[in-house]
């Protein structure tokens, strides 16, 4: 039996009031949104950032300006330049698609960094909190792609699906596979270390090693872009961002776990070779004291 879907089709149109579309890809946006709010303001994670409710709301609302003009900016300079650069008009039209997930990341880093520095703010405690969510906004933004019948993976036997956009061949659902992987998986695992993690970074440069090997794994079911294509034959331009992520990651574990391990109280304690054990000098001194013998008289009789 062939595990394939034809004829796949989904109204990436909610809902319609005169000329106003309400579109499921943009909703999926708005409920990243909100339940990122709620994540924050409710979540006992959201509790170890140590700031208070208006910093948290303005924390937020830097954070969605970061990630909208990050994620447009990133593919108009990542993804297709040349085309923008000739029709610099065209940047506005995000109606027309055109978001990187990559240029997200490092819009709402910029404007969390930004937005801390101005308030004093720790920085890692806030991304801690902030990319344990970060999964949930993947999982949601990659359904509306599978929506929309966008981003699909590359022609296939098997687990295959027909996309509206190109009837002819039979593709990866790699929304899906990202979803599943970068999305499910990644927040199953970021919860669990959020939870117990006490140390501070860690959240954040293990999100940024885990969701770039994710990301690669999932671009070898994805189809590249069609303007930029394969480097060297094999190699996405999402591979290479996401390997750029790895190592930032792993720069920031290393530095995390260093200053972690250099806090007296984290360090375990060494004995000290000039002075014996507690409980084994006072031994000693027992040992060494003899006995008193108590001389008695013998009671005399009446």
């Amino acid at each position: 039996m062939d595990p394939s879907v034809t004829d796949w089709y989904f109204n990436p149109i909610m809902f319609e009031i005169g000329p106003f579309k309400a579109h499921w890809y943009g909703f999926m946006y708005a409920a990243t949104f909100i339940l990122g709010y709620l994540y924050l303001h409710r979540s006992a994670v959201g509790e170890k950032m140590g700031i208070n409710t208006r910093q948290k709301d303005g924390l937020i609302l830097w954070c969605i300006l970061g990630i909208i003009l990050g994620g447009r900016l990133g593919y108009v300079i990542l993804y297709n330049f040349a085309y923008y650069f000739a029709n610099p008009v065209k940047i506005f039209a995000v109606w027309e698609g055109g978001m990187a997930s990559h240029g997200a990341v490092i819009g709402s880093v910029l404007a969390v960094y930004w937005y801390c520095r101005r308030h004093n703010i720790n920085i890692l405690k806030v991304t801690d909190a902030i990319t344990s969510y970060v999964p949930v906004g993947i999982i949601l933004i990659r359904l509306g792609n599978f929506i929309n019948g966008e981003l699909y993976g590359r022609i296939a036997e098997k687990y295959c699906i027909y996309f509206p956009a190109d009837p002819e061949n039979c593709r990866y659902p790699s929304q899906l596979f990202q979803a599943f992987l970068e999305g499910l998986i990644l927040l199953i695992i970021l919860q669990i270390v959020a939870r117990k993690s006490k140390n501070t970074g860690f959240v954040t440069g293990l999100f940024f090693v885990l969701y770039g090997l994710f990301r690669i794994i999932g671009e070898l079911f994805r189809e590249p872009d069609a303007q930029i294509g394969y480097y060297f034959g094999m190699i996405t331009q999402g591979q290479i961002l996401s390997g750029i992520m790895v190592l930032a990651g792993l720069i920031l574990l290393v530095k995390t776990k260093k200053k972690w391990y250099n806090n007296d109280e984290n360090r375990p304690s060494k004995p000290n070779k000039h002075e014996p054990h507690r409980e084994t000098h006072e031994h000693l001194q027992k040992s060494r004291q003899k006995p008193s013998r108590r001389k008695t008289k013998k009671s005399e009789g009446v």
